[in-house]
C-alpha cells in the first residue's frame, strides 16, 4: 500500500460525490488573492487616511449647500406656517406625505439586506450590508422630518406620544399619523441598534489602528471595550441574531402601517386591500435601486471592485427585477379592480389618472417602474454597472412618481365638480424635498469618512484561510 501527496485543490469535492447540481453549489463572493491583512488594510485605510479623494469634497460641499436649503425651508415653515406649501382644497396632502412615503421605502433595503438575508445565510450580503444599513438610518431621518413638520406646530409634537401628563391629553389612536409615529420610531430604534452592534468589532479595529490620539479615544469609547475574546464573540453573535429576528418583521410591518394611511380611507384610489403587500414590495424595489445608485459610484471611487463584485450587483439587479414585477402586477390589479368592481367613482378615478391632467406622470410611471426594469432579464445588462445604474435611476424617479400619482390624483377631483382643483408643489415644497436629499447625502458622506462602509470582520470570513480545511495543504490519498 502506497500513498501520495495530492494538492488540496485536486481533491474531488463532496458535492461531486453526492452529485449535487452545480447551480446549487454556493459561488464565491470575494475576489481571490485576499488575506485577513489585505482586507483589513484596504477597508480601514479609507477611514484612517488623512485626505479623501477630490470628488468626496465636491459631494460633501454640494450636500452641505442642499442641507442649508433644507434649514431655510424649515425656518420659513415655522415662521409662516404650512400655507407656504401648495396644499389646498381638495388636495390637503401633497409633498409632505409623498416624500415621507418615498423616503421610508428607500430605507427598507438596508434592513432586508442585513436581517432577512442574514437569517437566510446569503453570504453575498456581506459586502453591502453595512452600507445599506447606514442608508436606512439616513433615509428614516429624512422621512421623519415630514410627520414632525406637517402638523404646522412642531413644538407640540410631543403630544403624539402617550406620556403621562396632568392635562390628560392622549393621542388619537385611530389617526394614521399616530400609527406612523409608533411604527417609524420603533423601526429607527431597532435599525440603529442593529447597525451599531454590527459596527462594534470594526470600531475596535479602527481603535487599534488609528494614528491620532483623539481617534483612538473616540473609536475606543464607541467600541465599548471590545477585545475579541470568546465571551465577547458569543454575546455579539447572540445579540446580532436577536436583533436580526426583531428587524425582520419590521420590514413587513412599517410600510404596511404606512400603507394604512391610504387603505383605511373611504376614497377611490386609496381604499384597496392589496396596498400593504404592494407598498412593501415597492419599498424593497426603491431601496435596492438606491443602494445601486450609491454603491456603484463609491465602488469605483474607493477601488472596492474586489469587495463589491459584479456578482453582488447582479444579485441586486435580480431582486430589483423580482420586486419590480410585483409592483407592475399591482398596477395591473388597480386597473382590474377599478373596472371589475362596477363602482363608477373607482372607474373614473383610474381613467382620470391615465387620461386626465396628470396623464404624463402616469405614463412616466409605467415607463420607469414597469418597462425600464425589464432590461434586467438580460444577463449582459444585469452584469453591467452602467446599465444597472441607469435602471436604478429610472426606478428612483418612477417610485417618486408612483407616490405622486397615488396621492394628488386621487384627491384633486372630488365627488363634486365644484370641488375640483389642481395641485403643484411650490418652491418651498421643492426646497424641502431637495433639502431632504441634501440631509441624506450629508450624513452619508460623513459616514463614509469616519466609519467603514464595508464590514471588515465579516469580509474576513470569506477568505480561504477562514475555512478550517485551509490549515491542511495536503491530504493522504490511498492507492
Amino acid at each position: 500500500m502506497a500513498t501520495e501527496q495530492v494538492p488540496i485543490h485536486e481533491v474531488r469535492p463532496v458535492t461531486q460525490e453526492l452529485k449535487i447540481p452545480a447551480r446549487f453549489i454556493p459561488q464565491p463572493v470575494l475576489e481571490p488573492g485576499h488575506t485577513y491583512s489585505s482586507i483589513t488594510d484596504h477597508i480601514s485605510s479609507i477611514v484612517l487616511r488623512r485626505k479623501m479623494p477630490l470628488i468626496w469634497y465636491v459631494g460633501m460641499g454640494l450636500s452641505t449647500i442642499l442641507f442649508l436649503v433644507l434649514l431655510a425651508a424649515i425656518g420659513q415653515l415655522i415662521i409662516v406656517g404650512v400655507g407656504i406649501w401648495g396644499i389646498n382644497h381638495p388636495v390637503a396632502w401633497g409633498f409632505d406625505i409623498l416624500n415621507f412615503v418615498w423616503w421610508i421605502g428607500i430605507g427598507h433595503a438596508g434592513t432586508l439586506i442585513s436581517a432577512i438575508l442574514l437569517l437566510l445565510r446569503q453570504e453575498w450580503r456581506t459586502s453591502i450590508n453595512r452600507f445599506a444599513e447606514a442608508m436606512t438610518l439616513f433615509a428614516v431621518a429624512s422621512a421623519g422630518l415630514y410627520p414632525a413638520l406637517h402638523t404646522g406646530r412642531p413644538w407640540y409634537d410631543f403630544w403624539l406620544f402617550p406620556y403621562p401628563n396632568t392635562m390628560t391629553l392622549w393621542p388619537q389612536f385611530r389617526s394614521p399619523l399616530i400609527w406612523d409615529v409608533f411604527a417609524v420610531s420603533t423601526y429607527a430604534t431597532v435599525s440603529f441598534l442593529f447597525w451599531y452592534t454590527g459596527l462594534i468589532p470594526d470600531l475596535a479595529t479602527l481603535r487599534d489602528r488609528a494614528n491620532s490620539f483623539f481617534g483612538r479615544k473616540i473609536y475606543g469609547m464607541l467600541a465599548l471595550g471590545w477585545r475579541g475574546s470568546a465571551k465577547h464573540w458569543y454575546r455579539y453573535e447572540s445579540a446580532y441574531l436577536l436583533l436580526a429576528g426583531l428587524s425582520t418583521p419590521l420590514v413587513l410591518s412599517v410600510h404596511t402601517v404606512v400603507s394604512f394611511d391610504f387603505a383605511v380611507a373611504q376614497l377611490p384610489g386609496w381604499h384597496s386591500t392589496f396596498f400593504p403587500p404592494y407598498f412593501v414590495a415597492g419599498a424593497v424595489y426603491a431601496g435596492f435601486a438606491m443602494v445601486l445608485t450609491l454603491a456603484i459610484p463609491f465602488r469605483k471611487i474607493f477601488k472596492l471592485e474586489d469587495f463589491i463584485t459584479i456578482k453582488h450587483l447582479e444579485n441586486m439587479g435580480k431582486v430589483m427585477l423580482a420586486t419590480g414585477m410585483i409592483v407592475f402586477y399591482s398596477y395591473c390589479m388597480e386597473a382590474f379592480f377599478a373596472f371589475y368592481s362596477g363602482n363608477v367613482f373607482e372607474k373614473y378615478m383610474y381613467l382620470n389618472r391615465a387620461t386626465g391632467p396628470y396623464w404624463k406622470m402616469f405614463a412616466m410611471l409605467i415607463i420607469c417602474n414597469g418597462l425600464a426594469p425589464q432590461l434586467m432579464w438580460f444577463k449582459r445588462l444585469r452584469t453591467s454597472a452602467f446599465w444597472l445604474f441607469v435602471t436604478a435611476q429610472f426606478v428612483n424617479v418612477g417610485m417618486w412618481l408612483e407616490r405622486f400619482v397615488i396621492i394628488p390624483t386621487s384627491l384633486h377631483r372630488d365627488f363634486l365638480p365644484s370641488s375640483w382643483g389642481m395641485y403643484h408643489g411650490t418652491r418651498w415644497d421643492w426646497s424641502m424635498f431637495i433639502g431632504s436629499i441634501g440631509l441624506f447625502l450629508f450624513l452619508l458622506f460623513l459616514f463614509v469618512r469616519f466609519l467603514p462602509m464595508i464590514s471588515i470582520f465579516e469580509m474576513r470570513t470569506l477568505v480561504p484561510e477562514a475555512h478550517p480545511i485551509a490549515d491542511e495543504p495536503t491530504v493522504e490519498k490511498a492507492i
